[in-house]
């Protein structure tokens, strides 16, 4: 796939089909998701693949109840970090940007090989930590619900239905984009 047809297929997609994936698939996209740049080349991003269905549907238990949908991925990606696993320039710390870009290059690892990866906010950090083994003292940044896009909707409610169907839109250029300097809005 183009890397531009990654970009527009990438969409966070709630119906999906549960499909096997292999451990090689999962260490292929792993490396990918490991090129991504980190300051001084340190690498903060920790990544548990959570397939076994038994762990899933433990899992599942730290969801909130938007994320009901979640319960049909093959796959949860849970992503975490530390604050000492990366750089810290002043108040500065840059652990959360370096995972949040090893993140992105995750999802389009599996997009380009045809799955749906889609980052979730609502969960409960504290029961997920617990369920995977994470230490407190460490950030549970998101879950990645991954599976295969299904064209069979019925699981979903009818808001998610809706938005399964139409593609997001996006700001103008001029909302979030300036030259050479920040001009406040009028």
């Amino acid at each position: 796939m183009e890397f531009e047809e990654v970009i527009e297929k990438r969409a966070a997609h709630r119906a999906l089909d549960k499909i096997e994936i292999s451990e090689e698939l999962i260490r292929e996209v792993a490396y990918q998701a490991s090129r991504a740049p980190s300051c001084g080349n340190k690498q903060p991003w920790r990544f548990i693949f959570v397939k076994e269905e038994a762990k899933l549907k433990e899992l599942h238990e730290a969801l909130t109840g938007g994320n009901y949908w979640a319960k049909q991925a093959s796959l949860i990606v849970a992503v975490f970090s530390d604050k000492e696993y990366g750089c810290v320039i002043g108040e500065r710390a840059f652990y959360l940007f370096g995972t949040g870009m090893a993140t992105e290059q995750l999802m389009l690892a599996f997009v380009n090989k045809g799955f749906v990866a889609h980052a979730m906010a609502g969960f409960k950090e504290g029961i997920a930590k617990q369920i995977l083994k994470i230490p407190k003292e460490m950030r549970l940044i998101t879950l990645v619900a991954v599976g295969k896009k299904s064209d069979d909707l019925s699981s979903l409610g009818e808001k998610h239905q809706i938005s399964e169907e139409t593609r997001s839109t996006r700001k103008p250029f001029e909302e979030f984009s300036f030259f050479n300097e920040y001009v406040s809005p009028s």
